[in-house]
C-alpha cells in the first residue's frame, strides 16, 4: 500500500500577506513602481493576483504598506534607544547611529520612496494616501520624542511634532546625498545635528 501523503496546509493570510509584501519590495526595487503590475507581483510571489487583491487595496496600498512597516522599523529601533539608556545625551548619539546606519544599507528603499514622492506630486489621488501614511509616521515619532523628554523632565527646545517633522526630513535629506556622494555625509553628522535638536542648551 503506498504511503499516504501529509494533507497539504494552506498558506495562512499573514504568511501571503507577507509573500506579497516580499515579492512587491523585490519587482518595485528592479523595475521601479510604475514600471511596476499587480500580475509581476503576482508572478514573483508565486501566487494569483485575485490573491494579491485579497490583501491590497492595489499597488498604492502595496507600496505605502511596504513604506509603513519599513519606517516604523527603523524609526522604532532608534527611539528604543531612549528607553535602554537613560542618559540624555548617550540616548540621542545612538539613536543618531542608527539611522545613518539604515541610511548607508538601505538605498534601494530610498529610491522607491523618492520615486512614489514624485508619483504623489503629480497626483491628486495619490498624494492623499501619501499625505495620510506620513502623518500617521510623523505623530508616531511625536509621541516617542514627547515620552523620552518626559521621563527625563527635559524642555526641548521645539515642539515635538516639528521635531519629528526635521528628523525625518533629516533622514531622507542625507540619504539623498549619501546615495551621490556618501564622503559628503560623515559618520556622525546624524548624530551632531539629532544632539543640536534635542539636547537642552544652559540658559
Amino acid at each position: 500500500m503506498a504511503a499516504s501523503r501529509p494533507p497539504r496546509t494552506r498558506p495562512s493570510r499573514a504568511e501571503t500577506r507577507r509573500r506579497v509584501l516580499d515579492a512587491a519590495t523585490a519587482v518595485f526595487a528592479r523595475q521601479g513602481i510604475a514600471g511596476t503590475s499587480l500580475n509581476d507581483i503576482a508572478a514573483e510571489a508565486g501566487l494569483t493576483k485575485g490573491a494579491v487583491y485579497s490583501n491590497f487595496d492595489g499597488r498604492d496600498d502595496l507600496v505605502l504598506t511596504i513604506m509603513e512597516e519599513h519606517v516604523v522599523d527603523r524609526m522604532g529601533a532608534a527611539t528604543a534607544v531612549f528607553d535602554e539608556i537613560a542618559d540624555l545625551e548617550e540616548a540621542t548619539a545612538e539613536a543618531g547611529a542608527r539611522l545613518l546606519s539604515g541610511i548607508g544599507t538601505d538605498a534601494t528603499w530610498h529610491r522607491l520612496l523618492l520615486e512614489y514622492w514624485g508619483l504623489a506630486m503629480r497626483d491628486p489621488a495619490i498624494h492623499a494616501g501619501f499625505a495620510e501614511r506620513r502623518a500617521r509616521l510623523r505623530e508616531a515619532i511625536t509621541r516617542a520624542i514627547r515620552k523620552a523628554a518626559g521621563a527625563r523632565s527635559v524642555e526641548l527646545p521645539l515642539p515635538a511634532e516639528q521635531l519629528a517633522v526635521v528628523i525625518l526630513a533629516l533622514s531622507n535629506g542625507l540619504a539623498v546625498e549619501r546615495g551621490v556622494d556618501a564622503d559628503a555625509v560623515p559618520e556622525t553628522l546624524f548624530t551632531d545635528v539629532l544632539r543640536l535638536l534635542i539636547t537642552p542648551r544652559p540658559a
